[in-house]
């Protein structure tokens, strides 16, 4: 005997960038505010002056991958609680890719999913995090193992707020750019070798071809079934560094720097990439002072740790290589060999890298 349930078709969940000035936010019921401590005592009185709610409230968090966990969650929750929030409630991110990350996620569960709006106050949050709804959290395993897809219902990015950025920050942006025009734009990453970001006009247009990229992708494939996995491109190398060196000693952006390279260097062993190529990617990753060196301390660790990527499945790893500038690859399981190979050239006390 069988019972079927068919469910209507979802509401749209389509909604808009908006890369400008920050506008009046109308926000018809509660508000919750997810900040931290230095954005809150540079930007929460300009951005106070832009959003109205029928009641607004402030919950401040530390910021950094270290604090990403269940424990912040259940605290930005209970402050939900405290002020008697409802479904008709709305969470607002403002902050980096950690407040957008935890933020979105909270909604995801709270009364089983609440609005959010993301304000991305950092350069790697205006163009990757902020834009396509991945919510989580890390735990001792790895990077955003526990979370959910949670689109937000708007994402508002406004470069005034990168002008306090430090200039570390900036770059660890610069490196998410780098990595979709490597990915998808040949014409783009050219642009980005021709043209400085520090140039207001430069960085907007970086910024909109970024996101314009990051939605065509989200456009396709929501889950990351698909292509939306090739922008995990550096990142199966990069939350192993970030997970062993305890999400401190690397901002998320260098430790996608350092992935790339990795990454670039299983290509050419795969005959996918010449040297060529993976130079001027590391020339460009360079001229704004990322990291590109990384001491591998255990090789057999580090590798064995790739099965805990999110892209791999019974017990095969899969790895994003560029093909060509511009053009991607996704390899499943490669030799073990040839993936040792590529890691001992960054083992400490080895030079090859």
């Amino acid at each position: 005997m069988n019972v079927s349930i068919r469910l209507p078709q979802p509401p749209s969940r389509d909604y808009d960038i908006i890369i400008d000035s920050l506008p009046p936010i109308q926000i018809e019921g509660k508000a919750l505010v997810v900040t931290n401590p230095k954005v809150s005592g540079l930007h929460l009185k300009t951005l106070l002056q832009k959003i109205e709610a029928k009641e607004l409230y402030i919950v401040t968090i530390p910021d950094g991958e270290g604090y990403k966990t269940m424990e912040t969650i259940e605290f930005i929750l209970d402050r939900a609680f405290d002020h008697r929030l409802d479904r008709k409630s709305t969470f607002v991110a403002f902050g980096g890719g950690v407040i957008g990350d935890m933020t979105g996620f909270a909604a995801s569960i709270f009364q089983r999913g609440i609005d959010f709006i993301q304000i991305p106050t950092t350069l790697l949050s205006q163009v990757d995090a902020s834009v396509g709804g991945k919510t989580g959290i890390n735990n001792r395993y790895g990077k955003n193992l526990v979370g959910a897809f949670h689109q937000p219902r708007a994402v508002y990015i406004d470069t005034a707020w990168l002008e306090t950025l430090p200039e570390r920050e900036f770059a660890a942006g610069v490196a998410e750019i780098i990595k979709m025009a490597v990915m998808f734009d040949a014409d783009f990453f050219s642009w980005l070798e021709n043209h400085d970001l520090h140039d207001d006009a430069n960085l907007k247009e970086a910024i909109r071809r970024s996101v314009e990229l990051k939605a065509w992708v989200v456009n396709q494939d929501e889950t990351e079934k698909g292509i939306r996995a090739v922008l995990n491109y550096g990142h199966t190398f990069a939350h192993v560094i970030e997970n062993f060196s305890g999400y401190g000693r690397y901002l998320h952006g260098e430790a996608v720097a350092i992935g790339m390279v990795m990454a670039n260097e299983l290509a050419l062993k795969l005959g996918l990439f010449s040297r060529e190529e993976a130079d001027r990617v590391k020339a460009l990753l360079k001229r704004y002072d990322l990291p590109v060196d990384y001491e591998i301390e255990d090789v057999e660790k580090f590798y064995d740790h790739f099965f805990l990527d999110k892209k791999s499945h019974d017990n095969r790893i899969t790895f994003i290589v560029p093909q060509k500038i511009g053009e991607w690859k996704m390899i499943q399981n490669p030799d073990r060999e040839m993936v040792l190979d590529v890691l001992k050239a960054f083992q400490k006390g080895d030079k090859r890298a």
